[in-house]
């Protein structure tokens, strides 16, 4: 695994890249995460493909960047990634958030992407009436959105807060603590509320997207049914379950090896 920045409006991206001897795919975190969260991904394609995660603007080691903020920017940010790798057309995979990043540069820079797969997100969250986007945030991610207004002692009881999650504390590894930590200022969380803010309005009003690969994860943020998207949702967005995992653990945990697969299937 190395590390780089490339250059990008407001600053510079920190990307992460496991090397791999296949096609690049660039792959987008979901909206409080960071790059680390395809470690257990980039573990099971074993060099099979490149795996090019960045930290996405407004969070870890791409936080000090300014803005703007919203699906567009984080658009810009993925071609400006594949330019620096040189690759004329990408292929690209999103988890939650990073669903909705990966088809909003499908949709916004066409000629550049190559294959689009989505992980437990992309599919539209719509904003109910009336509703303002931090209750939304909070209907939908908890404790995920809850945790960037607090503050924390120590590395361990940042740790101690994820760990309290059984979405994340039931299935604990080496690769999540160091998910976790990469996220840890020596306060608090790095992500940019701001950030956070305008890439959920993007997300809650964005239109379905082109009907791209899907997998789903039938269990939620706190390891509860139904997961992020009804069964009926994934059912009829044609979704390729994952068995036995919930909205991280398809990513951190057992369903990181069919994630590799469908990234094979999709790339090579």
């Amino acid at each position: 695994m190395e590390e780089f920045d490339v250059a990008v409006d407001g600053g510079r991206l920190r990307v992460v890249a496991w090397p791999g001897d296949g096609p690049a795919v660039i792959a987008a975190h979901g909206i409080t995460a960071n790059a680390l969260s395809w470690a257990a991904v980039a573990r099971e394609l074993d060099g099979d493909v490149p795996l090019i995660a960045p930290d996405l603007r407004g969070r870890a080691r791409s936080a000090g960047i300014a803005g703007p903020f919203g699906m567009a920017a984080h658009a810009a940010d993925l071609i400006a990634v594949a330019d620096h790798l040189g690759l004329e057309r990408a292929h690209l995979v999103g988890h939650s958030m990073g669903g909705f990043v990966v088809a909003s540069t499908a949709e916004l820079h066409p000629s550049r992407v190559a294959s689009v797969l989505l992980v437990d997100g992309g599919l539209p969250l719509p904003l109910p009436p009336g509703v303002d986007v931090d209750t939304a945030l909070l209907a939908t991610i908890g404790p995920a959105m809850t945790r960037l207004s607090m503050t924390f002692d120590s590395p361990e009881d940042y740790l101690a807060y994820f760990q309290a999650n059984p979405a994340l504390g039931n299935y604990w590894s080496d690769e999540v603590s160091a998910y976790v930590l990469r996220d840890y200022t020596g306060t608090g969380s790095s992500c940019v509320l701001d950030a956070v803010r305008a890439d959920a309005r993007d997300m809650l009003t964005t239109p379905a997207p082109a009907p791209f690969p899907l997998l789903g994860a039938l269990r939620g943020m706190q390891d509860e049914a139904p997961g992020m998207y009804p069964d009926a949702v994934l059912q009829a967005a044609g979704a390729t379950i994952v068995p036995d995992v919930n909205h991280y653990t398809i990513l951190l945990g057992k369903g990181a090896a069919a994630v590799a697969d469908h990234i094979r299937s999709q790339v090579l």
